[in-house]
């Protein structure tokens, strides 16, 4: 096999858990900006920076704040650094899953009219987070079955 100056194989075509990773963590990134535009957020006046007095809806349905649209932005650029490792598209996929549903459990478990929904969520907001923790984590599991955690490989006792 061929090796480069410092002696390492080519980097071969990276695994698609990580432009998938990307992607979604792009997707984020690109919702918290979008809470801040009005027009794409309507009531856009109304915008608070947290709790449930926000009346500000992304896309006229999932109810927004600036802490809201923060926490979205936070999470997208975390996942576009993890991307960058197999391991890390892993966890922010199977992780972030596993965080969105844990969202939505809070979410459906708190009265939407009292300080617990600090955030703010709304039974919109509840379903999509159902959704995206699903769907994260099914495809944080399945695309990673084929690749290691990322990190070196151990070297063979039978090999120098």
């Amino acid at each position: 096999m061929a090796r480069d100056v410092r002696g390492r194989a080519p980097a071969g075509p990276k695994p698609r858990i990580q432009p998938v990773a990307a992607a979604v963590a792009a997707v984020f990134v690109l919702i918290g900006v979008l809470g801040f535009v009005p027009g794409v957020t309507t009531h856009y006046g109304d915008l608070t920076f947290a709790g449930h007095h926000s009346e500000a809806k992304l896309l006229g349905l999932f109810q927004v704040s600036v802490l809201h649209n923060l926490l979205h932005l936070l999470f997208g650029l975390v996942g576009l650094v993890l991307a960058r490792r197999v391991a890390g598209a892993r966890l922010f996929l199977a992780g972030g899953g596993a965080v969105y549903l844990g969202l939505w459990l809070y979410g459906f478990g708190i009265d939407m009219k009292t300080a617990a929904n600090f955030v703010p969520f709304n039974d919109a907001d509840n379903w999509l987070h159902l959704f995206l923790g699903f769907g994260m984590l099914v495809v944080g599991l399945l695309l990673s079955n084929d690749v290691g955690t990322g990190g070196r490989l151990d070297t063979p006792i039978d090999r120098p």
